[in-house]
């Protein structure tokens, strides 16, 4: 135990001192912000960009009347000839639009719609959406029904979503934030557990290329040396990964004060003004009460323990991968089958886990500790039973024992391999060779 102590020390204090450390943990936040702040701002342009002029001949006579100008939509009423506009569209700018309605509209329902260039797919949706609403209208008048009374009816519906608990009590549910609780903690696992284990598979790689490893082999056995690394970038990663924590909420909090301008601010209180209180409470009492409805203690301690637990199982492989090859590049065809199973829970998890929480194919892969990492912290937020959640961590911790043992295997053999080409039936061969 002392030296695989030394060893997690010599790793956890190399690896921190690095600039590459220094540089991705405050570089990686900074990185997230801008972008956020990136996505708002050609979000915006965007929108700015897709400003629409829509030149309408109305031949018909009672449309043009009724075509409400919007924020990016711009109707005019030209009084040029119909071929005159449509040669103009060639020198135009971009977005400019010729809407032709024909005096049967009523009855053919189509009307033809000109560019300057492919047609902008916003642009068109939002005319035909007006032209609809207008449809609709002339048929209401035709049946003698009065439009504006229609347009009045509030026909939304409020769903108080409630769960029955194991108790038989009620409480408040939301299956929203739990989904998208479940999706970000399937991104950051995922990208957690490769991001990490890839670390351990390089450190083995660059170690054994230098000849290095001979050096520290003569001090320890292979199994405390495999054990050292895996726990000390283990540490290295959970320390990053809490540095970014807290510097991604600094940063939000300084680009939210420095970057929202107070005369916007200041507009839309202006503007909430109007709204009633009464509703501004009870949508404030809504969310209060959808996070009252997630365990966040539960949350955070199946997280860190089916983080730790998926990191330990993937890094041992990761490890055994890493002495069997001299080269990143000759690691491709081994990485690729043991990330087969973090790959496919992460694909299921937009659609089958989330849907199906409590579903067959969601319980049986939050037990089998390949998949658990990431299937069972997807069903934690949707409220999973205590026993699976203690027999899923079981499981987890005796496929760490077992993958670690197997990995222990080659990796005594494939450290001090130089020079061949591993193929997986030599690495079975490692794999029974006794001490």
């Amino acid at each position: 135990m002392h030296k695989i102590r030394l060893i997690i020390q010599r790793e956890y204090v190399t690896r921190v001192k690095k600039r590459s450390f220094l540089l991705t943990t405050f570089l990686v936040p900074l990185f997230f912000i801008g972008m956020y702040i990136g996505v708002i701002f050609l979000t915006k342009k965007s929108f700015d960009d897709t400003h629409a002029i829509v030149y309408v001949f109305d031949q018909e006579g009672t449309i043009a009347q009724n075509l409400e100008n919007t924020k990016n939509l711009t109707y005019t009423y030209s009084n040029r000839a119909l071929q005159h506009q449509i040669d103009s569209l060639k020198g135009s700018e971009k977005n400019t639009n010729i809407l032709v309605i024909p005096a049967d509209f009523f009855e053919a329902r189509k009307v033809e719609f000109l560019s300057s260039g492919k047609p902008n797919v916003v642009t068109q949706k939002e005319v035909e959406s007006q032209l609809g609403e207008i449809l609709r209208d002339h048929a209401y008048q035709k049946l003698g029904v009065n439009t504006d009374s229609i347009k009045n009816i509030n026909s939304s519906v409020s769903i108080n979503a409630k769960e029955v608990t194991m108790d038989g009590e009620t409480r408040d549910s939301n299956t929203e934030i739990a989904m998208g609780i479940a999706l970000a903690l399937s991104i950051l696992v995922y990208i957690s557990l490769f991001l990490y284990g890839s670390q351990v598979m390089r450190g083995i790689i660059e170690e054994k290329s230098s000849r290095i490893i001979e050096v520290i082999i003569s001090s320890v056995k292979p199994f405390q040396l495999m054990m050292g690394k895996i726990i000390g970038i283990g540490m290295v990663g959970l320390t990053q990964f809490v540095l970014w924590i807290f510097l991604s909420l600094i940063l939000a909090g300084v680009a939210s004060t420095f970057l929202v301008s107070k005369e916007d601010l200041m507009n839309q209180m202006t503007q909430n003004e109007s709204l009633s209180q009464a509703t501004s409470s009870s949508s404030q009492l809504e969310l209060y009460s959808a996070l009252q409805s997630i365990n966040f203690p539960e949350l955070i301690i199946c997280f860190f323990v089916f983080f730790i637990g998926g990191y330990l199982i993937y890094s041992a492989l990761f490890a055994a991968v890493g002495s069997a090859v001299d080269s990143e590049t000759e690691a491709s065809q081994f990485t690729m089958p043991i990330t087969m199973p973090l790959l496919l829970t992460y694909a299921l998890s937009f659609g089958v886990l989330i849907n199906d929480p409590h579903g067959s194919i969601s319980t049986w892969l939050s037990f089998i500790p390949f998949t658990s990492p990431i299937a069972m912290l997807v069903r934690v937020p949707f409220g999973v039973p205590t026993w699976q959640l203690i027999v899923s961590a079981l499981l987890l911790i005796g496929g760490f024992v077992l993958t670690t043992w197997f990995a222990a295997r080659i990796y005594r053999v494939g450290i001090l391999m130089y020079g061949k080409k591993a193929s997986y039936k030599e690495l079975l061969k490692w794999f029974r060779y006794k001490n």
